[in-house]
């Protein structure tokens, strides 16, 4: 194994996912306005620097952006900072996470627990306008109604005791509450709100208001899983995704660009698969599966949370499964050394055959997941270090050729033009975090552009206390070479919210364009841009 060209160093790190497959499994047959604020950047190459050092865990400024819960804005023009939105960026982004996190004195277990909560914001002619609402559904209509919790979830039990747990177990019915909290995606007629234990909530592009759950034209049946991270082909338009049944069942997904179900395939695995996200490269579909290992037992007693029941097999190493796109077959499976992943930026083949893809990897699962846990509280005791590493591989074997780490630096959403999603690509953009004899966050506090052809790193540095969340690109419309990254920013210093917007090349320079968002908008994990 390789360390690769790419190579500086940073501490822990956060990161995101949000994952609760449904208890019903056990019963399968398989069991405010700102002043401008400091910004600078720095252009690291390769080899650059090597900090090596353990980050302060302490509370710091981002911990405020959990202080309350979302609040929801009707749609209004936003104020200009600073810079100015470009003539040509014309679009929306919509951007998803967990907006509540708790009701009264009640919180939540796990920051995958909190209701959805949509921003969009609408560019066009020079101006911008933005929205923000919680998505309605079923379980959030009724513990609204209610004013306290009434579903168990991710990271919590059934507040409602065993014996309910158990009926809605033999009933089934929701047994952990649909959070609609992960993800979005942008069909031509509407927004889908995603969470990859059940259907995704459909949402009007232009209100946000919620349409009602989304079952595909009745192809799904109730309670059948589409991922949070489904990935659309640039070429063809059509849409992937993936899910896991109450049997433990691989669910494969081919749709149109408008939603509509091509193909579905359910794969039998020998293990319990954990499969938060996926990575299309070419003709394949390529899933890393890691050694989690699930106590049935212990859900079933209804004593313990679902959070609680995972477990990391260290010696299990991860499984490597290569899928066939079209016919969404198996074309092979493997195993390598053991780690964890969230999240691929991105994969494509190569000219020699073999499939090249990156991802954030992670040592084990525990660490993060508690971390994950902990980050809402705004007292991180828990250090987790994800890394930016490339693999190549052998489609037609599954064996790994090559497995090189890019950045020796903590981070997370990696992200690439979307133009060249399962195409060969130069760049990854990616948060990572800063450095502790800095600021002892741990929040991010950079943005990354990060080159595979000529090694170089080009690092935005937000203010001190100005936290962003995933970067995003946007294509320029006229020009396929050119775009924009953005990201929605908090700023510890004011207690607010605002949308910052960089020229893709050059992330060095101050944004082009700040935008001032009325409300606070708790971190997000994932978002989309629907171009008009």
């Amino acid at each position: 194994m390789s360390s690769g060209k790419f190579c500086y160093d940073l501490p822990s790190c956060a990161v995101e996912e949000t994952f609760a497959k449904s208890l019903l499994l056990l019963f399968s047959p398989g069991s405010q306005t700102p002043t401008k604020a400091g910004f600078s950047a720095v252009i690291s190459h390769t080899n650059f620097l090597d900090l090596s050092m353990t980050a302060t865990l302490s509370r710091a400024a981002w911990a405020s952006n959990f202080s309350q819960n979302a609040v929801e804005f009707d749609r209004t023009g936003l104020e200009l900072i600073s810079g100015q939105i470009p003539a040509a960026l014309k679009g929306s982004l919509y951007r998803n996470g967990p907006g509540r996190l708790s009701r009264g004195r009640e919180k939540v277990g796990h920051w995958f627990d909190g209701d959805g909560a949509i921003l969009a914001v609408h560019f066009g002619e020079g101006r911008a306008e933005g929205q923000y609402r919680y998505v309605q559904t079923q379980g959030y209509t009724e513990e609204e109604e209610a004013g306290r919790y009434l579903y168990g979830n991710y990271g919590m039990v059934d507040p409602q005791g065993v014996w309910h747990y158990w009926k809605s177990l033999f009933s089934q019915n929701d047994v952990l509450k649909n959070a609609a909290n992960t993800s979005v995606i942008a069909l031509p007629d509407r927004l889908l709100a995603l969470w990859e234990a059940g259907h995704p909530y459909a949402l009007d592009l232009e209100n946000l208001a919620t349409l009602g759950r989304e079952d595909f034209g009745g192809a799904f049946q109730p309670g059948q899983p589409f991922s949070a991270h489904p990935l659309r082909d640039p070429l063809t338009e059509e849409i992937f995704s993936i899910g896991v049944d109450f049997q433990f069942n691989l669910n494969l997904y081919r749709l149109d660009g408008r939603g509509n179900l091509l193909k579905h395939r359910r794969l039998k695995l020998s293990r319990t698969p954990f499969c938060h996200s996926f990575c299309l490269a070419g003709r394949y579909l390529i899933l890393f599966l890691p050694p989690i290992t699930l106590n049935q037992f212990s859900l079933l007693l209804g004593n313990v949370a679902y959070a609680d029941a995972l477990g990391w097999d260290a010696e299990g190493g991860t499984k490597v499964l290569v899928i066939d796109r079209q016919t969404l077959e198996i074309v092979s499976e493997g195993e390598t050394e053991s780690w964890f992943q969230w999240h691929y930026g991105n994969g494509c083949e190569l000219e020699d055959g073999n499939v090249r893809l990156d991802f954030v990897r992670f040592s084990d699962f525990a660490q993060t997941n508690e971390y994950l846990r902990e980050v809402p509280t705004g007292a991180v005791k828990t250090s987790t270090n994800g890394q930016l590493w490339q693999a190549t591989l052998n489609p037609q074997t599954a064996k790994i050729v090559e497995l090189t780490k890019v950045l020796d630096r903590s981070g997370e959403f990696p992200v690439v033009n979307p133009q060249r999603t399962g195409q060969p690509w130069r760049y990854t953009y990616m948060a990572l975090q800063r450095p502790a004899e800095i600021l002892g966050s741990q929040w991010f506090g950079e943005i990354a552009r990060i080159d595979y052809h000529t090694g170089d790193v080009i690092t935005a540095k937000l203010g001190e206390h100005q936290y962003p969340v995933e970067p995003l690109y946007i294509p320029h419309p006229d020009d396929g070479d050119r775009g924009w990254i953005i990201t929605v920013v908090y700023d510890g210093d004011r207690h607010g919210s605002e949308m910052w917007l960089w020229d893709a090349d050059r992330l060095q320079e101050e944004p082009i364009c700040r935008l001032a968002l009325p409300e606070v908008i708790p971190f997000s994990f994932h978002g989309t841009w629907r171009p008009a």
